[in-house]
C-alpha cells in the first residue's frame, strides 16, 4: 500500500466563510498546496483512477485546474492544454461560446492543443455547478476529441454540477 493512501486530505483543506461573498463558503486549497504529500496524495489518486484509459491529453480551464492538470499529464504521460478566457492565447484558437445565469462566456484553446480522436481527460480543482466543465467537454466535442473523463479534487454535491456533466464521468477525490 502506498505511503499515501491513508492521507485524510480533508484535513488540508480549509473553509473560509463570506467569501468571496456573504453566504459561500469558501474551499481554500492553499493548505493542501503546502504540503508536498497531500499534493503529491492527490495526484497520484487521480492518475491511478484514469491510469489505464490512454490519456493522450489533460485540459484545464484556468486557473486553479492549472494546478492539478499539468503534474497530473506528466504522471499520465499526456500532453496538458490549457483552456483560456478570450485573447489568453497566442496561437489560433477554438473558441466556444455558452451561457451562464446572467449573460454569456467564452473558452478558448489552441487550434493545434486536441486532435481529432484523441481522448482526454478535463481536470479542475472544485466541481460546483458545472458550466465551465460542460463547456470545456463541448469545446473538446467540436474538435473531435473524446472526452474520457472529468476529474476534480474537490465536488460540491449539493450544486449537483455531476448532473450537468453528464453522460462524461466525473471523478471527485473529495465530496462535500
Amino acid at each position: 500500500m502506498p505511503e499515501d493512501a491513508s492521507l485524510d486530505l480533508k484535513q488540508f483543506i480549509r473553509d473560509i466563510p463570506d467569501f468571496p461573498k456573504p453566504g459561500i463558503v469558501f474551499k481554500d486549497i492553499t493548505p493542501l498546496l503546502a504540503s508536498p504529500a497531500a499534493f503529491r496524495a492527490v495526484i497520484r489518486r487521480m492518475a491511478d483512477h484514469f491510469r489505464d484509459r490512454q490519456i493522450d491529453a489533460i485540459v484545464a480551464a484556468e486557473a486553479r485546474g492549472f494546478i492539478f492538470a499539468a503534474p497530473l499529464a506528466l504522471e499520465l504521460n499526456a500532453s496538458f492544454v490549457p483552456v483560456r478566457k478570450p485573447g489568453k492565447l497566442p496561437f489560433e484558437t477554438h473558441a466556444f461560446h455558452y451561457e451562464l445565469e446572467y449573460g454569456t462566456d467564452t473558452l478558448e484553446m489552441h487550434i493545434d492543443g486536441v486532435a481529432s480522436g484523441q481522448r482526454v481527460l478535463v481536470v479542475d480543482d472544485l466541481l460546483a455547478t458545472g458550466g465551465t466543465v460542460e463547456a470545456c467537454c463541448r469545446l473538446l466535442e467540436n474538435t473531435g476529441a473524446e472526452v474520457v473523463g472529468c476529474c476534480f479534487l474537490i465536488c460540491l454535491d449539493f450544486l449537483q454540477g455531476e448532473q450537468r456533466i453528464k453522460p462524461h464521468e466525473s471523478f471527485s477525490l473529495l465530496h462535500y
